[in-house]
């Protein structure tokens, strides 16, 4: 009997120490996935701002939105609509740039496409862009990738060359985007801020609670009127 409550006793210590390290890995792949989410997620806190250079709006404007979005981040397809109703709603600039994510499979050319169609007319690539995140997650590799882009392009009449961008200018412009946000601090997709020109105000506030866009432009808007 003591041979088998020695045998009990290995046992259950055994048992004790497995479930601890599984409680350990547990633990720490929790914590890995809400560092995940806080650098590429919606609920990121707001970005400290290396170099603001970008974060005003364009020449006549007081009032613009200013975005770094990937065209494969799932949280950049939702924001997407409601960037676009409020540019529409208060016309005012929505400045887009490329941030394609390094570990998205095809964003990158996602972009350099949208650049091409943004050579017929930017109405058409900003079309592109609004197609690409509504129909996101059925793109779910660069193959399906270029069937969209094909498909969008006969839609519209236009006929799309063996090479979109043969001498890499439309590239190196998504990765001047990219560089631009590198300096400004981004750490997540999207990141969106309210940006002013002559504000009695802060000259640019992020929008990290999306529900609350309205009110940070209807305040830009008020901090920018002449007296």
């Amino acid at each position: 009997m003591s041979h088998f409550f020695a045998l009990d006793h290995r046992f259950r210590t055994h048992s004790r120490r497995a479930s601890l390290f599984l409680s350990l890995a547990a633990a720490l792949l929790l914590a890995g996935a809400a560092g995940a989410r806080a650098q590429f997620g919606a609920s990121s806190p707001e970005t400290p701002v290396h170099d603001p250079a970008a974060l005003r709006p364009p020449a006549g404007a007081r009032v613009a939105i200013v975005e770094f979005e990937d065209l494969e981040c799932p949280d950049c397809a939702r924001a997407n609509p409601l960037l676009k109703e409020a540019a529409a709603r208060y016309h005012i600039p929505w400045v887009r740039h490329d941030f394609p994510l390094p570990f998205h499979a095809w964003s990158f050319e996602a972009a350099v496409d949208a650049r091409w169609f943004d050579t017929h007319s930017k109405a058409l690539g900003d079309e592109y862009r609004d197609q690409v995140f509504a129909n996101q997650a059925s793109i779910y590799n660069p193959g399906v990738l270029h069937q969209f882009t094909a498909k969008f392009a006969a839609a519209h009449h236009i006929a799309m060359p063996f090479a979109i961008d043969p001498q890499g200018k439309l590239a190196a412009g998504v990765k001047a985007d990219y560089a631009l946000g590198q300096r400004v601090g981004i750490q997540h997709t999207p990141t969106i801020w309210v940006v002013t020109a002559n504000s009695k105000g802060a000259p640019f506030i992020e929008v990290v609670d999306r529900s609350r866009l309205y009110q940070l432009i209807d305040q830009a808007i008020a901090d920018t009127r002449s007296r």
